[in-house]
């Protein structure tokens, strides 16, 4: 695996989330793409049990990002904190601005396609180097390291459970779209991670 200074990896880590708030802004938030993963399953509990996303939301991610150090080290909770606080400070920036893309809420396939190409290329920059921007992420990784198996795989398994049990409540249609969104970012994710293969984190920056 390659190992780059601290300054190249904070480099990418802050082009994949700009990338990743700017899909999920101009694109998720408008037209109502939902996701797998932490997000859907934070809307399930909501649901199901009245539990709010503020909560769940919260208390999973941490759980994601203790398992993430547990199994990662300390340089990935590190370099993740990172992650997180670029792609909220870029969602904000984003939001003082009027979205730059045409609203695709009449066309939902194209902001399916269009939603995933933005997750994977942002999220794929960042677990490239070995960190999440999200508990999801998180997840993911921990997932892959301890089954061994490819990272696409392991978003798959965690989007589709998710989305198999948010049929008990979203209708098939709209969760087909989602399918495409997940399976499609899942993809270009793997792709983007193997493209010289996921690099390690500085051996120094362990906490």
């Amino acid at each position: 695996m390659l190992k780059r200074r601290p300054v190249v990896l904070f480099g990418q880590i802050l082009l994949g989330t700009a990338i990743l708030a700017f899909g999920l802004y101009n694109i998720h938030s408008r037209c109502a793409v939902t996701e797998g993963g932490i997000l859907g399953t934070t809307l399930l509990l909501q649901h199901w049990f009245n539990i709010s996303p503020s909560v769940t939301e919260l208390v999973l991610d941490l759980i994601c990002y203790g398992l993430g150090y547990r199994f990662l080290g300390g340089a990935f909770l590190k370099y993740s904190m990172v992650a997180t606080l670029s792609y909220s400070l870029f969602y904000g920036f984003y939001e003082q601005f009027p979205p730059l893309l045409p609203d695709l809420s009449p066309y939902p396939l194209a902001a399916a396609v269009l939603g995933a190409l933005f997750v994977g290329v942002g999220v794929g920059l960042v677990v490239r180097v070995g960190v999440a921007a999200c508990g999801d992420d998180a997840l993911a990784l921990v997932i892959s390291k301890l089954t061994h198996q490819p990272l696409t795989r392991a978003y798959l398994f965690t989007d589709l459970t998710v989305l198999l049990l948010s049929l008990s409540y979203i209708p098939l249609k709209q969760i087909a779209y989602s399918l495409i969104t997940v399976t499609l970012s899942s993809f270009v994710i793997g792709k983007i991670e193997k493209a010289g293969s996921r690099e390690e984190l500085p051996s120094g920056a362990e906490a």
